[in-house]
């Protein structure tokens, strides 16, 4: 006789919790070196984090609503088959375990990496970011209730760590000359040049799991209300966060020691307290850094398992264990992790992330207005606030950082001549290629099993 699954399922807290670990990551402690190469005017800087945040709130009150009505795990797998066509939902969770959630622990795994590293030279990077991404995936492959406590240690931990860096920030001592230079210098224009909208990327990139209890909805208590409300609240919550704490490494640290770097936090960090205080910051850090991978490493399965509840070749994927969790889904995105610790390169993994998410993400935003139209009667508990200025907004600005982007990776191959192939544009080409491709594969397995059975 097998064992029952676990029925165990979140309140608001965990899967707030969730929402956040699943944001303040990689992206907040390592992109602002990456907008410095096109940016270094310290409103401009504010202003991007701020506009980012905006887009994520303005995504996450649009999620809230798809949520509410469609309550299933899967985040834009499930909602774009549903509201569009289940191709186009297969191509959104093939993106997914490619790239959603498997890149970013990847870049996570990096970053952690990295910081270690920095504080003791004789550890060595690759080795790190695989021997903690063994230890994280082997504690949600274990027991859903379990790696939902440690979720909600490393968070709030996160989050202490997070506002005692923003006050010791602000009461050392500031870059007064190049702040009060920079904002004197600050032109509107540099708003809407390329360099402001490929530093959006960037930004949006940092936002990204604004969406993330959209994607274990099923393992959510009363998801109609708490999804919309662990959504808001959380991105909330981070704006807040990010916008201090990126103005924090503004006024602590010259921009010249940060442009193109990697470890932002650890150099702000070492400004703000001197070398070893920096150090000991540098080794939280690396901690805080846990959470956004344990995040990532159990939302990720949540929608391949759901894809293989509806997809007949990958139907392996949907297995779960006796205490809850899609063990086999968790091991594919952990190889898949693996491979992209051990390829190392970070900025391209990164941009290619984030304009192949924000793409699904655009149309999921974009889907409301065909949700509504198509399913008039439906149940909504929840309504985005501000429809339909609030979707509109999270599209025009999502458009114009995806156009710059591709437009900057045209350039770099054909004008300036920096890189053989666009690269950026081909992966995220053949990602939803290939994830049409499978489903097409897969609905012909389908038919051919359905005529042997006729037979």
């Amino acid at each position: 006789m097998s064992k029952t699954p676990s029925i165990y399922k979140f309140g608001l807290v965990t899967a707030s919790a969730f929402v956040i670990a699943n944001m303040i990551g990689t992206g907040v402690f390592t992109s602002l070196g990456f907008q410095l190469l096109d940016t270094t005017n310290f409103i401009s800087i504010l202003l991007l984090w701020t506009l980012g945040g905006v887009i994520a709130l303005c995504g996450a009150l649009v999620y809230g609503e798809l949520g509410a009505a469609m309550p299933r795990s899967g985040g834009e797998y499930h909602y774009l088959r549903e509201i569009y066509h289940p191709i186009l939902g297969f191509m959104s969770g093939w993106a997914s375990l490619i790239v959603g959630f498997s890149a970013p622990v990847a870049l996570a795994c990096m970053a952690l990496s990295t910081y270690l590293a920095q504080v003791f030279p004789v550890l060595n990077p690759m080795v790190t970011a695989l021997v903690v991404l063994v230890a994280v995936t082997l504690v949600h492959a274990y027991d859903v209730k379990m790696g939902g406590a440690v979720q909600r240690f490393f968070t709030f931990f996160k989050i202490l760590v997070i506002i005692g860096f923003i006050a010791c920030g602000f009461l050392v001592p500031i870059e007064v000359q190049e702040v009060t230079s920079s904002v004197r210098n600050f032109s509107f224009d540099e708003i809407f040049s390329a360099g402001f909208a490929v530093s959006l990327v960037w930004v949006y990139y940092a936002y990204s799991g604004w969406n993330a209890s959209a994607y274990m909805a099923n393992e959510i208590k009363d998801p109609q209300r708490t999804i919309p409300r662990s959504l808001f609240l959380s991105t909330l919550i981070v704006t807040v966060l990010y916008v201090l704490l990126n103005a924090v490494f503004m006024l602590s640290t010259p921009v010249d020691a940060m442009t193109g770097q990697v470890q932002v936090g650890l150099i702000a960090a070492q400004h703000i307290f001197g070398t070893v205080g920096g150090n000991a910051m540098g080794l939280l850090i690396a901690l805080l850094l846990v959470s956004s991978i344990s995040s990532m490493v159990f939302l990720g399965p949540r929608v391949s398992q759901v894809m293989g509840e509806d997809t007949y070749i990958l139907r392996a994927l949907s297995r779960k264990s006796a205490k809850g969790t899609p063990y086999v889904a968790i091991w594919v995105q952990f190889a898949i992790s693996c491979l992209l610790i051990i390829t190392d390169s970070f900025e391209l993994v990164t941009k290619y992330t984030g304009i192949t998410l924000s793409f699904f993400a655009m149309l999921t935003v974009a889907g409301v207005f065909v949700h509504r139209h198509r399913f008039p009667h439906a149940d909504r508990p929840y309504r985005t606030w501000g429809y339909p200025v609030v979707p509109c907004v999270f599209i025009v600005l999502i458009l114009w950082s995806i156009t710059y982007l591709v437009y900057e990776d045209f350039v770099s191959t054909f004008v300036t001549k920096t890189q053989p192939v666009m690269w950026m544009s081909l992966m995220s080409a053949l990602t939803l290629l290939s994830g049409a491709a499978l489903y097409l594969i897969n609905c012909a397995v389908v038919k051919r099993n359905e005529r042997v059975i006729s037979i």
